[in-house]
């Protein structure tokens, strides 16, 4: 069967299945590495409460603290502390605060290798695929599996093909790029799809740029976003491992593989992406292909509080808008060439009176790079503030916050409302050189001298809706039947679903979920439905927080399962994690939601059967497809979720 590189990818890690996997598929896989951040903290219980107290491969976890770096409190420091205490009781690789953000330190120490799969419990781990590694979130149960089991399980999303063609004008940056995807397609086109980057303007863009791009792809909507193996991925490695020997360092001291040579980056890992770069097949199936002229954009602003207010140079600049704050720091955009670019713009100036530009680089060897070179001195001489390595106020964190009023432009990936400070602040997303740009004249500016005529295009691609013959495992249901409820709104929240007040009250009995589950939706939901009701939502369902009671609520309350138009990826890993069955049917939710145009928030519908053997939907006299719920997921509902089928299998 033909496959993309996606597909290739999932292939080799993939665990108990020998026959080609597909989009769709739900699968055991058993990835390369797991990361984990400040969040190692909130695994750690997890891990304790499986019982079992041993790590499968030590190798596998990678913790690096990158988040809160900034706080030195007590009750901080002692987190941290606990966190490498852990590390060294088991022998897992670690990374101390002030060493740099994960995701930069899983690229640049081979973690996140080409062609291969790592995960992290964090949503930016998107970002390997710049260097052709599928790189995909899970959440932090997951990472607690991971931990004693050295597997998770994946469900392959629908694949899309993203071709860049053209050559960028002098000045679009790869976030430039980016921002202008988030903002043509901006209707959930790639919503928990997996991308692959093509074309021939990729011969033009770096591969930190390339980073950029795969980074945003998260905001975009998307969980994977990957580009191929090509010459300038075989450089960057070939340059890496020649920065590696002039260092002397080999990674961490667990790391050493008693050749004297870096585990993961050396001449024959090297060797093997040349031999194989992993192409698609020629008549590999993609659910979409997505066109960008790269060359008929500009510089790009995005805001305030979301990615999908877009506007081009020409737009944005004639409005002036003061700017107090200007970030360059982050994941997305705390790289050489993001700090190498600002300083060409402000070296031997000064930023305006009364802004505050915030810089801080993505790993501390980033920032000996750029000090070596005299850049960030150049930065520092035009009135920049610098922070240490880290996520500080990209997450809310640390110093140089927004407060109240005040507008800031930012080379970070988010600008969600309240994110970096004040919920009464405004934040605006641009390249390093805008923001730059914008803290030298005091107001948001990019540079409007390229034309913005933008080329773009998406075409659909239907697969067939062949009949299918799924396994069914013992004691999973091979058929359900119930009442459906029908819940029309879309992008319903975590918080709609079950109340944040209610999430950190650990004394809530299942009982207690079950009676306020949904009630910030609709105050009726919990009389009108019954025990054995089949539930039916929107598109986006569970979109928000990470709260796992937002599942379990439902589940605790009598609901059977749940189907949406679409899910929250993390919504849905939730669910399947907790034992509750979720599927996406987004033909059966369309028709609905056509005929209910008053404003009714939970409905009473008819008798709905789902066949889970032949991956149907029988409704109104009416079939509707939907992927297969594979026996990865159906392990788990059986078990009554991860943390019990673990406990149950090692115990056998």
């Amino acid at each position: 069967m033909p496959q993309t590189r996606i597909e290739k990818i999932v292939q080799r890690y993939v665990s108990g299945v020998s026959a080609p996997v597909k989009s769709g598929d739900y699968v055991s896989i058993r990835p390369e590495h797991v990361l984990t951040h400040d969040n190692t903290g909130a695994v750690i219980p997890k891990f304790k409460e499986i019982g079992i107290l041993q790590i499968a491969d030590p190798r596998q976890p990678v913790f690096a603290l990158d988040h809160d770096v900034q706080n030195t409190d007590e009750k901080n420091l002692t987190k941290y502390g606990k966190i490498e205490a852990f590390a060294k009781e088991y022998g897992i690789d670690f990374y101390p605060a002030g060493t740099g953000i994960g995701h930069q330190i899983m690229c640049d120490e081979g973690y996140a290798f080409a062609n291969t799969m790592a995960v992290a419990s964090d949503s930016h781990s998107n970002m390997y695929g710049g260097l052709g590694c599928l790189g995909t979130p899970i959440v932090r149960t997951d990472a607690a599996g991971l931990w004693v089991t050295g597997e998770t399980w994946w469900q392959i999303p629908p694949i899309v093909k993203v071709i860049l063609s053209g050559k960028p004008q002098q000045g679009v940056s790869g976030k430039d790029i980016a921002l202008a995807l988030c903002g043509l397609f901006n209707h959930d086109e790639v919503l928990n799809c997996g991308l692959e980057f093509y074309g021939d303007a990729l011969q033009y863009i770096s591969i930190e740029q390339r980073l950029t791009i795969a980074n945003i792809s998260t905001e975009w909507g998307a969980l994977a976003g990957l580009f191929p193996v090509d010459d300038l991925t075989i450089v960057f490695y070939e340059q890496r491992l020649a920065s590696i020997k002039a260092r002397g360092l080999l990674g961490v001291p667990s790391d050493a593989d008693g050749k004297g040579r870096h585990p993961r980056i050396n001449e024959d890992t090297i060797d093997i992406l040349r031999k194989d770069p992993l192409d698609p097949d020629p008549d590999a199936f993609y659910s979409k292909i997505i066109k960008l002229d790269v060359g008929s954009i500009s510089p790009i602003v995005t805001g305030p509080h979301n990615l999908k207010v877009m506007q081009p140079a020409k737009d944005i600049n004639p409005k002036r808008i003061p700017v107090k704050k200007a970030y360059l720091l982050s994941c997305v955009n705390g790289r050489y060439e993001d700090f190498s670019a600002a300083a060409d713009i402000l070296r031997g100036k000064k930023v305006a009176a009364g802004v505050e530009l915030y810089i801080s680089p993505a790993s501390r060897e980033i920032r000996e790079r750029l000090e070596k070179e005299g850049i960030w001195q150049d930065l520092l001489n035009a009135g920049a503030i610098e922070l240490p390595p880290g996520c500080g106020p990209c997450i809310g964190l640390g110093k140089g916050l927004l407060n109240d009023g005040e507008v800031a432009i930012s080379a970070t990936n988010r600008n969600f409302k309240g994110r970096m400070g004040s919920k009464n602040s405004e934040a605006y997303l641009g390249s390093p050189a805008t923001v730059a740009l914008s803290a030298l004249n005091g107001y948001i500016s990019a540079e409007d001298s390229i034309p913005y005529k933008p080329v773009f295009s998406i075409s659909e691609h239907a697969s067939g809706e062949a009949d299918v013959s799924t396994e069914i495992l013992d004691g999973f249901p091979a058929a359900l039947e119930g009442r459906m409820l029908f819940c029309p709104q879309d992008n319903l929240n975590t918080d709609g679903i079950y109340p944040g007040k209610y999430t950190y009250v650990d004394s809530m009995t299942p009982e207690q979920q079950a009676e306020v589950v949904m009630e910030n939706y609709d105050p009726e939901f919990a009389n009108i439905a019954k025990n054995g009701d089949i539930l039916a939502g929107g598109f986006n369902f569970g979109t928000g927080s990470s709260r796992e009671q937002a599942a379990t609520a439902l589940k605790y309350k009598g609901i059977r399962m749940l189907i949406a138009g679409s899910f929250n990826e993390t919504y849905k890993r939730n669910a399947i994690n907790n034992g509750f069955i979720v599927i996406e049917c987004p033909a059966l939710i369309r028709e609905l939601k056509a005929g209910f145009t008053r404003q009714v928030l939970t409905i009473p519908m008819d008798i709905i059967r789902i066949d889970f053997r032949n991956a149907r939907i029988d409704y109104c006299k009416k079939t509707y497809r939907f992927s297969p719920l594979g026996t990865a997921a159906q392990r788990l509902v059986v078990a009554d979720g991860l943390l019990n089928l673990i406990k149950t299998t090692r115990n056998k």
